[in-house]
């Protein structure tokens, strides 16, 4: 019985190897979005994904155009940044080259900021595009958050070294 038990593990541990999926999707940005508007398509993200309150992180914004998603060759970009309905920053217009703008800010309040993106003189396209996203800094309760995962997991490592190293210990002295 044993022998057919480790059997099946082991077919099943090669078998989890094996890809079925030609397909690898990565691991989306928590604090990320993408929103489709007059055919053209506006990612942001932040990196890292949880920015602290008044330290450096990085803003990216990638520009598409047309459901293939086609990268554009060039693109005239505003921001302006709210928090509880009152513009605390803007970043002007600027002209970028490729498609990717990836720059360095400070986030200066702690919670949820809606952020909108001006995308301006797009072709085929008249005035201004604005697309709004949620993005969302660290607040003090992440760290507790975290903690108490830390600590959960600890504790279970200490629960399962107290029940199974004792009879690990009684195997090896027989």
């Amino acid at each position: 019985m044993a022998k057919q038990r480790s059997t099946i593990l082991i077919l099943f541990l090669i078998l989890s190897i094996i890809p079925i999926f030609d397909d690898v999707y990565a691991h989306s940005l928590f604090n990320s979005a993408e929103k489709f508007y007059a055919g053209y398509r506006v990612q942001v993200a932040t990196a890292p994904e949880f920015p602290q309150i008044d330290e450096p992180s990085q803003f990216l914004i990638r520009v598409t155009e047309g459901f293939e998603y086609e990268e554009v060759d060039r693109f005239t970009m505003g921001i302006r940044v709210f928090y509880q309905d009152e513009q605390i920053d803007a970043i002007p217009p600027t002209s970028i080259e490729g498609s990717h703008w990836d720059f360095d800010y400070v986030w200066k309040n702690s919670g949820n900021h809606i952020v909108k993106i001006d995308l301006y003189d797009m072709g085929g396209t008249s005035g201004v595009l604005t697309y709004q996203f949620n993005m969302g800094t660290q607040s003090p309760f992440g760290y507790v958050f975290i903690i108490a995962i830390a600590i959960g997991a600890l504790f279970f490592t200490g629960m399962m070294i107290y029940i199974y190293l004792p009879k690990l210990l009684k195997r090896f002295k027989q």
